[in-house]
């Protein structure tokens, strides 16, 4: 007699969903399936299971699907889903957890490059305290196999000499206790404020330190690098190891605390981020305060603010005072404000009133004079967290943007953050486009309308001239 044929059959494990709500605190089975977090998705083109359907297979235990897939890996942090997830999960960090859950449970990693750029980029921070570009980029190439993609690239950041050859090490020297010391001032400062460059604005972004020391001296504010500051920890920190990122942005804040500071100033955004969410998780957390704490050495006050470097100059200086300083209005000027990802997102962390419609540049620009045109690809990601890993992906969501801007007939773009300046502007030339399209840090426009000098704007420092735009506007000399 014939036999029925078997059904296999499947039982729904909540294992993973456990670990996830253990580690996280993220309930996964508060997830409906509106599929928010994968229409809003910058990269779900690339993936090959929708995050909307990781979080399915994340119900059912379908552990798999969750820890073969692409898409954690390919997940570009850019706090999107998180943001608008209407059951205020933080899918960001569910997909940061599988990747290092995958790894830990003996699965390789399904985009290799993002698993060996976590481990350089750290490494690196180890050495020497701070992100070494150019070593960076060395074990990449060697570990990758990949030795001669991005050469014209290399050879063009060179040439305008933004990559630092050596090492710069930091050692930061805490305190056991808060020192009373007060804070020398320069003679003309109305306001103090910390400043944080981040790794990139010693490096591939000098014109935005340049830019941004020569504006704030105009308007009277005297910005105090605290020494011995160390990397943020960027993206892959908190993607690979969760402890450093809490670890590192705390150091800082220490330091600047240390100085006698209430408020640091931060010009690239994911150094700003990973602040603000480091102050997020220890107001939140006793324990965690107290841990960090003793693994320092040093009780933090938490009497630091983390304000974005077009927010301090907003609310120190306003509007008045920045259009009083201007000398050559960018009149005719037409610009579209580019913010990013992580100036604003999640609100929860930045406390950004409009996450999605942000408006500091905005108002920065027009108190210049220049003409602030409407788009809707404000905080759309440029895929910065993959520019080493996968720069295809990086030259089609940047150049949709510039593609983007020129539609909305801007003959500039205005950023402010360093990793967003890098992926539109250095790497411009690899894009099939019609026209050029200058990228300049909101500081260069606005020492350019204070009349400083050139060597302030560092216009020259751009791989994408501004300067025939500007001349032609009449905003600096003949070339």
């Amino acid at each position: 007699m014939q036999q029925p044929e078997t059904t296999k059959t499947f039982r729904i494990s909540s294992d993973l969903a456990r670990r996830i709500q253990d580690e996280l605190g993220e309930n996964v089975y508060l997830c409906y399936q509106c599929v928010k977090c994968t229409s809003g998705c910058p990269l779900a083109e690339f993936m090959d299971w929708q995050p909307n359907q990781i979080m399915r297979a994340l119900q059912l235990g379908q552990e798999d699907i969750a820890f073969e897939a692409q898409t954690p890996w390919l997940c570009a942090s850019c706090q999107t889903c998180t943001t608008r997830c209407p059951q205020g999960l933080d899918i960001t960090a569910i997909m940061e957890f599988l990747t290092r859950e995958a790894l830990q449970r003996g699965y390789k990693p399904q985009i290799p490059q993002v698993k060996i750029f976590n481990e350089a980029f750290l490494r690196e921070v180890r050495l020497w305290g701070r992100s070494y570009e150019l070593g960076l980029m060395a074990e990449m190439k060697l570990r990758t196999r990949d030795l001669f993609s991005d050469l014209d690239l290399a050879a063009r950041v060179v040439a305008k000499n933004k990559l630092g050859y050596f090492p710069s090490p930091a050692r930061p020297r805490l305190a056991k206790e808060k020192p009373a010391q007060p804070v020398r001032t320069r003679a003309g400062a109305t306001n103090i404020l910390g400043y944080y460059p981040g790794c990139s604005l010693h490096s591939t972004a000098k014109e935005y330190n340049s830019s941004a020391h020569a504006v704030c001296e105009v308007l009277g504010l005297e910005l105090i690098e605290p020494s011995g500051w160390v990397c943020c920890g960027s993206s892959a920190a908190h993607r690979a190891d969760p402890e450093q990122a809490l670890r590192l942005p705390l150091i800082n804040l220490a330091l600047v605390e240390q100085n006698g500071l209430d408020e640091v100033a931060m010009p690239c955004a994911a150094c700003f981020n990973r602040h603000k969410a480091v102050l997020h998780e220890l107001r939140s957390d006793d324990e965690l305060r107290a841990r960090l704490s003793d693994e320092l050495g040093y009780e933090y006050q938490n009497s630091v603010r983390v304000s974005s470097l077009s927010q301090a100059i907003l609310e120190h200086s306003g509007v008045e005072k920045v259009a009083a300083a201007v000398k050559k209005p960018l009149k005719e000027l037409r610009l579209v404000c580019y913010y990013g990802c992580l100036l604003t997102r999640p609100p929860e962390v930045t406390e950004a009133a409009h996450p999605e419609n942000p408006t500091d540049l905005d108002e920065l620009m027009t108190a210049l004079g220049a003409k602030v045109l409407d788009w809707s690809y404000k905080t759309v990601c440029c895929g910065a967290a993959h520019s080493l890993t996968r720069p295809d992906i990086v030259l089609k969501l940047s150049g949709d943007l510039i593609r983007h801007a020129q539609e909305a007939g801007a003959e500039a773009i205005v950023v402010a953050c360093p990793l967003c300046h890098t992926n539109l502007d250095a790497r411009q030339f690899q894009m099939k486009l019609d026209a050029p399209m200058p990228v300049l840090y909101f500081t260069q426009l606005m020492a350019v309308a204070f009349g400083l000098p050139e060597k302030a704007a560092a216009l020259h420092k751009n791989l994408v001239d501004p300067r025939p735009v500007l001349s032609a506007k009449g905003l600096i000399g003949p070339l």
